[in-house]
This record gives C-alpha cells, structure tokens and sequence, in this order.
C-alpha cells in the first residue's frame, strides 16, 4: 500500500474510516472474529491497556448507562474517555472526552498513526496478512478501525479511564479485547436476530461474553431464563455477579420534560453513609434505573468514588437523542428508541408527560420489529407520518407504512399519511403541531432522531 498524505483533520479520518465495511449501513463482512482486532492492537502497542476500562453490553440502555458512568468518573476527577455509538450528528460524539470532543490534533494524529498501521500489516510478509487482504475478502471493518482509533485517540490524550461501550453483541465485539475492572450489561431483548441468534437466550450468551474471568459483572434486572445464563456464564469465569435488584432500588421517582429524580435505597450494605438524592437531565422512569446500575458500576471499579461525585456526574449527564426535546413551539421530543421495549418505554414517558392525542414521526431501518412497534403506537397518537430515518441505514417506509396500516385496521388508515422525504415530513409534523397545539414525538431510529436535529437547525449532514 503506498504511504499517504498525512489527515488535515479529523473529518478526514473519519470520511477515510467509513470507507471499509460498515455493518451499521448493511454491508457485510465475511466473519465476526477478534483475532483481527488483537493484531491490530498488538501493532499499536495495546493502546487498550493504556488506562482502565468500564465494560459495557446490553440491548437496551447502554448508551444512558455509558454516558452516565463516564460522567461519574469525571466527577471523581477521572480524565475519562468515553466510546459509544451511533453518533446524532458528528462522528466525533463516538469518542469523547467524557462530553467534550477532544483537541482536533489528537483525532489527527491518532488517524495518522492508525493509517501508518494498517500500511504495515497490508503487507505478506506480516504476521496475520490474510486478515487483511480484500483480494481475499478479509479486512478490517468500520467498527474494528474506529473501535481502536478510540484507543489510540484515548491513550495519546493521556486519559485514566475508559467507558467502552459494545457496537453489537459482546463476545466478538471488537471491543472485547479489553480486560475491564469491571463488566456491565443492560436490559436484554431480542435485537440483531440475524448476527445474534433468535432467542433470548442466544442473545445473553453473546453479551456474556464480555464476562471475564475474576472481574465483577453489573447486571440490570433481567427474565429469569436471561437471568440463568449470565449466572452461568459469570460461575464459570469465577466473576462476581452483582445483580441489581438484588442491591439497590429506586424510590420517590419523579419524571419531568427536563429529568429525572429519584432516591436510592439499598437493600444490602449501603454504598455510601447517607442515602442518595439524585437527578438525571434524562425523562424517563427507566433512566432511575439506569442511573443504579452506572453507580454500581462506578463503585465497583474505582471504590473510592465519593457520593458528591455521583451525585454531580448524574446531573452533568448529557446525551443527544434520548427523549431530546429539540422544539418548544410547538413542542417536538426526539428518541432513538428502536426496539419493542424502548419504544414502549419512550412512548409512557411521552404519554405520561403530555398526554394522548399528539403527532408521531416514525422512521425505523430495515430488520427492525416494525409489527410490534406499530402495536404500541398506534392507539395513542391522533396523527402518524412514516418517513425514511435518514440515508445512513436501509430502510423501507412504504413497507412500514403498509405495517402500521395492516395493524391499525380500518380504523386507522385516516391518521396516517406517508412523507418519504425526511426534511419533508419533518416540517409536515411541524406545522400540524403548530396548527393544531399538539406536541410532537420522533422516534423509531437513532438516525431519524438526527435528520428530525438537522432539519430543525437548518444543517445538512456532514456524512
């Protein structure tokens, strides 16, 4: 490969990084394997290792999960680098300095050094070549590259702690070459049938396998056949599994347009002398919940963690894209919810909040369970557009649209309407909020929830 350019910035990198094979666009790679991301790494020198690390899987809750522990270890005067995904607006929200993006020469310069490595392993004579010869149909994802240009961007800016959030799955995630102080999973659902497995089970097994072997695991409250495999998994690594429900529990939760309060209650040894009254800049019941585990997490890894430090990291939480209010005339919420359990926790919150009768704006990608999202959303919302959830992943709104319609019956054919056009449907929703006082929910897809942000602020996405 011939040695380039150095990157102007971090634009580049990124514009250079989504040129492999993205997953998240429906393209497809010929293996999931970790053996590829641990040559990668090696080449680096392990940047991985460079500070400890907070390990965190899950289907639902993760992102609130992730952003909350790294607030929390910034609070506690950590220099605490945070990767997550997918990204509302900029690249740069993926990898961050807790809520910060970092200095444009550290993105440089860590693009720089993860390009002069892929040049070097391109060659026959390296150890693991195949693995990365295209003529062979092997190379590096998209979420392999930026998974390590996270570590390198992480250990050049000198931090000391990492939240890591899992892409998809855990067990070949390209994240899991990290060996955490501690392991986190989140609520499981089915999710990624066709990389996962079809069933509860087959899914915990997969996120289980971020579990390693004597490092403490901080589960979220799961059925109990979920249950069961994450004990068995956690037993046979000799991993101490804290159980949430089983430590803590949130009480006196109040939920507001701007956040969430609670008050933590343990049902153990307290953590802390004196019970803990927080609050999140995060609507919703669940996110009480999502705040104790992050706690825990916290906790567990770095045990001299103050409560005025969890304390101030809760309520410095900031994360675009859940239950973001992004209008206030007329009034338009967005979330990323994209499951059944999301979109029926999103939509609680909205209802709870604001009532019946409102406007939806629905987009999902392709695979997503259109059917059982359209079931909870349909008796609640007095007016339904369906569009596409941007151009990042495939979809089909006329296929959704015909979903909601099969679902919704007779009855329901006269309050939905289909504006395939996004920019369109966005300003469609709009003026009926204005016209008819009504308030607005956006949801279906992470990347619906960013064209419905760019529309509003009149910006063109910049991938």
């Amino acid at each position: 490969m011939e040695t380039q350019h150095s990157f102007s910035g971090s634009k580049d990198v990124f514009e250079y990084i989504s040129g492999f094979i993205n997953l998240e666009k429906g393209q497809t790679s010929r293996s999931f394997r970790l053996d590829r991301m641990e040559i990668l790494a090696k080449a680096a020198g392990n940047p991985e290792k460079s500070a400890p690390v907070i390990h965190i899987a899950g289907s639902k809750g993760k992102g609130s999960v992730t952003a909350m522990i790294s607030s929390i270890l910034s609070a506690a005067g950590f220099r605490t680098a945070r990767y997550s995904s997918p990204h509302i607006e900029d690249y740069r929200e993926r990898i961050t300095l807790d809520r910060e993006f970092f200095g444009e020469t550290v993105y440089t310069e860590a693009g720089n050094e993860l390009r002069r490595i892929l040049e070097s392993l391109n060659r026959p004579e390296t150890e693991g070549y195949q693995l990365f010869d295209p003529s062979a149909g092997e190379e590096p994802t998209f979420f392999e590259l930026f998974t390590l240009y996270f570590f390198l961007c992480a250990r050049n800016a000198r931090c000391d702690a990492m939240a890591v959030e899992t892409g998809m799955g855990g067990r070949l995630d390209a994240t899991n070459i990290v060996d955490p102080l501690a392991s986190v999973i989140t609520a499981i659902e089915l999710e990624h049938t066709e990389y996962l497995g079809n069933t509860l089970e087959k899914i915990a097994g997969e996120k289980a396998g971020i579990v390693k072997p004597g490092r403490p695991v901080v589960l979220a409250e799961q059925e109990s056949r979920v249950l069961d495999v994450f004990r068995n998994a956690a037993g046979e690594k000799y991993a101490p599994l804290l159980y949430v429900p089983d430590i803590a529990v949130p009480e006196n939760i109040r939920v507001t347009g701007t956040g969430t309060s609670f008050t933590v209650r343990f049902l153990k040894t307290p953590l802390f002398p004196e019970p803990l009254n927080l609050w999140v800049p995060l609507p919703g019941a669940i996110q009480a919940r999502n705040g104790i585990q992050a706690i825990l997490a916290a906790k567990t890894a770095f045990p001299d963690i103050s409560a005025e430090a969890v304390e101030q990291g809760l309520r410095s939480v900031y994360l675009p894209g859940r239950f973001e209010t992004v209008s206030r005339d007329p009034l338009f919420i967005i979330d990323g919810a994209h499951t059944p359990k999301s979109i029926e926790l999103t939509r609680r919150t909205f209802t709870d909040l604001y009532g019946s009768g409102g406007i939806l704006l629905f987009g999902c990608a392709a695979g997503k369970d259109a059917g059982s999202m359209a079931e909870l959303l349909l008796p609640f919302f007095s007016r339904i557009i369906i569009t596409t959830p941007g151009t990042f992943k495939a979809s089909n709104p006329q296929e959704i649209f015909g979903i909601f319609k099969s679902k919704g019956g007779t009855g329901s054919a006269a309050k939905l309407e289909l504006i395939a056009d996004t920019s369109r449907a966005v300003e469609q929703a709009l003026a009926a909020g204005r016209n008819e006082g009504l308030p607005i929910l956006g949801t279906g897809s992470f990347y619906l929830a960013a064209e419905i942000r760019r529309a509003l602020k009149g910006r063109s996405p910049e991938f």
